[in-house]
């Protein structure tokens, strides 16, 4: 994703607030995955929940965002970093979550291998690996 998050936001239609330009700026500064706890947290409860919850949700339908596997249940968000539209994402990536830090990165540049299932249509594909991250090594 390129250029500054005012012209961002116009590409995707979306209107240039306070709250999502904080937090698209906030997701541009991390290479992690993050939680609706972890923006909550960031912004010190500027923001509302349902705020938050309804800016993730746009960013995740215009293609800003994509959402990451995570066996904890709990829904991390990261930045598309490809062409993403309202219409189609391209996250079709590696995803990797540290055992002891429990940090999710994307590996954008590791992209799942193609499964051939016979008549079924696959529409899309998530691919977790976990293990120690070279931080916590």
């Amino acid at each position: 994703m390129s250029g500054t998050v005012e012209n961002i936001l116009k590409e995707h239609s979306l209107r240039i607030t306070k709250v999502r330009t904080q937090v698209l700026e906030f997701f541009e500064k991390k290479a992690s995955a993050l939680s609706h706890a972890d923006i909550e947290n960031e912004f010190d409860h500027e923001f509302d929940r349902v705020t938050l919850y309804r800016t993730l949700n746009s960013f995740l339908e215009k293609g800003l965002l994509h959402k990451v596997p995570d066996d904890s249940g709990i829904a991390r968000f990261a930045i598309c970093r490809t062409a993403c539209n309202e219409h189609q994402h391209f996250d079709n990536h590696v995803h990797f979550k540290c055992e002891k830090c429990e940090k999710v990165e994307c590996f954008h540049d590791i992209a799942i291998p193609p499964v051939a299932l016979g008549d079924y249509e696959i529409h899309s594909a998530n691919l977790l690996l976990q293990g120690i991250c070279s931080d916590c090594k």
